[in-house]
């Protein structure tokens, strides 16, 4: 075995202090693997980078599947390449040795007194057990490691978390369990309800967690060593020591969720077990959500700030990538005030950060930061827009007239305002109500709202997950159209997910549609539209060409609901029919924030 003991020359190993066996580099004291034993026998392992100087110091942990010793430029190159492309000063400031997938840089945290605690979640990495991403045992593991980390004689007694998706969904779940020293959260971009964030957007079964678990979690399986990398930083296998069989590798993992929930199709007692109660949490909490992620996370930031239980919590929304935001300065130094602030008890400023604070968004990639009080904004115009049949526009006079029938398997049909005539902005949630009719038995609706400009073309973002997406998407499947009445709001409609409804071919039914809150400013010129369909959106530009990614990028990245298995053509693949009848007029319920100089 050819193994590498360190590629730092200054490296030494001190054996004592309060850290025997850490390694001083970059500025850094380092612990490789230290042993987190947990109450069942199992020991997870953790990379700890601390200050140099002996202390008692905030910490920050984070806990997953990904590999704590696979740093961003090993295990996703492409992606870091493309974000320091686009931002240069991302890569400033630090060696980028320990930048690893939507964790913090440790040596950006560090100096200012943090320490910074990865944990490979059990049965990934170095850290033995069975591999069960985002489950139960998950959960309790992580309220063991939080509680661990407080014991420790460099800790201050207060853990924070931070990170993006995966480790942003996991502190909603363990911050409802109320573990004694956790005491803030940064939840970046993480979903809350698995059943409607992630695996079924509108009961339609969502594709991206059977390729996320193939792409991004098999291949870190503890057990995988000597098949899979190793840690430039300090040589030793990522996913442990031992290399398993294929046999045993498949016998020390659960079944992926993505596969469990093609036979769940409503929101059962499978998903009651893994779904948080946010109301419990009580620790402040700053979520942050991205206008272009729909697909799986921005709707759990929005649901999860509303329904916490805590006294303290803050919103921020921003838009771009999925990793850009958290990693650029002005991330970085938003996340430093809250944390620092609750963990620290440094005098950052945050007590005087408003509740809410938007990006507001332009055409071009261009955002403004305006803060805010609440959300949705309490001076929003409510206002519903009509879908005309016989000229296919959006008014806010309601029209009846002839039903109007589409293919399921093209464009759909859009609905479009007239040209705006001043600059008009929507900012919040969106709903739409529509009739709608199958020759079978069931129907997938597909919304896409659009914007175009002037010259007709249409005006796209970068995404959390695509690098061209619309302003908002929304679904729903027919057969799922019951409305829990208690939850539902009139701008966001909650389906219970909990009986099929089938349809009676060729008659029409009501369907009231959860569209992801958006922001958009629209100039004057710009046109707005509703695009119904019967499939995934597409912008028709064809794929966008990013070499490490297995599927097109062409509107909704990973997000696709095309699994046969759960939409058979002879079902789905067919024909729908849009009605215009007296007294259930169709609309789209649009969010407008009135000018200031109104």
């Amino acid at each position: 075995m050819n193994r590498v003991k360190s590629n730092h020359v200054a490296a030494n190993t001190a054996l004592s202090g309060d850290t025997p066996g850490a390694v001083y580099t970059d500025g850094m004291r380092i612990l490789w693997d230290a042993p987190i034993p947990m109450s069942d026998g199992v020991v997870l392992r953790a990379d700890v980078f601390l200050p140099q100087a002996p202390g008692r110091y905030a910490a920050l942990i984070s806990y997953g599947a990904y590999g704590k010793g696979v740093p961003m430029q090993v295990g996703y190159k492409s992606a870091y390449d493309r974000m320091v492309r686009a931002y240069p000063d991302i890569a400033e400031g630090s060696s980028n040795k320990y930048m690893n997938w939507e964790v913090v840089d440790p040596e950006k945290w560090v100096p200012d007194d943090f320490v910074c605690i990865r944990v490979d979640s059990r049965g990934a990495g170095r850290s033995p057990g069975v591999l069960d991403p985002t489950s139960e045992q998950e959960t309790r593991d992580l309220y063991e490691c939080i509680e661990w980390a407080a014991a420790q004689p460099w800790s201050n007694g207060k853990i924070g978390m931070n990170g993006i998706s995966y480790y942003a969904t996991n502190q909603w779940y363990v911050a409802a369990l109320r573990p004694p020293h956790l005491a803030a959260i940064c939840v970046w971009e993480g979903f809350v309800d698995r059943y409607r964030d992630a695996a079924r957007h509108g009961g339609i079964y969502s594709q991206f967690g059977a390729g996320w678990f193939g792409r991004q979690v098999l291949r870190i399986q503890h057990g995988y060593g000597e098949r899979g990398t190793r840690n430039p930083n300090n040589g030793e296998l990522v996913s442990g020591p031992e290399t398993l069989s294929d046999e045993e590798l498949a016998a020390n993992r659960a079944e992926p969720m993505s596969n469990v929930a093609l036979d769940h199709p409503l929101d059962d007692e499978f998903y009651a077990r893994r779904r948080p109660d946010v109301s419990r949490i009580q620790v402040p909490l700053l979520s942050a959500a991205n206008w272009g992620g729909m697909g799986v996370h921005p709707r759990g930031n929005f649901e999860g700030y509303l329904a916490a239980g805590s006294s303290q919590k803050w919103l921020e929304v921003h838009g771009d990538s999925h990793f850009s935001p958290f990693y650029r300065a002005e991330g970085v130094a938003l996340q430093k005030r809250f944390l620092g602030h609750f963990l620290q008890g440094k005098d950052t400023g945050w007590d005087r950060q408003p509740p809410v604070q938007l990006q507001i968004r332009r055409p071009g990639e261009h955002f403004t930061i305006r803060d805010e009080q609440e959300w949705p904004l309490a001076r929003t115009q409510w206002t519903k827009y009509y879908l005309n049949p016989s000229t296919r526009t959006l008014s806010t006079t309601s029209s009846t007239g002839a039903n109007i029938s589409y293919s399921t398997m093209g464009d759909g049909i859009t609905f479009t305002m007239p040209p705006a005539a001043e600059e008009m902005e929507i900012t919040g949630p969106v709903a739409a109500r529509l009739v709608v009719s199958s020759r079978t038995v069931d129907a997938d609706i597909f919304l896409a709202l659009r914007l175009f400009a002037p010259d007709g073309k249409e005006v796209l973002f970068i995404g959390s997950n695509d690098p061209r997406v619309p302003i908002a998407l929304g679904w729903l499947r027919a057969s799922h159209r019951k409305l829990d009445e208690a939850k539902s709001l009139p701008y966001r409609p909650y389906h219970t997910h909990d009986e099929l409804q089938p349809l009676v071919p060729g008659e029409p039914v009501v369907l009231d549609i959860e569209i992801l809150p958006t922001c958009i400013v629209v100039p004057p010129g710009y046109t707005l539209a509703l695009n119904i369909r019967g499939c995934d959106y597409d912008h028709g530009l064809g794929d966008a060409g990013f070499t490490d990614q297995p599927y097109p990028m062409t509107g909704v990245g990973p997000f696709r609901h095309a699994e046969p298995r759960d939409r058979p053509p002879e079902i789905f693949g067919g024909e729908n029919t849009l009605h215009f009848d007296e007294g259930t007029e169709p609309f789209i319920l649009l969010p407008i924030i009135p000018s200031e100089n109104a």
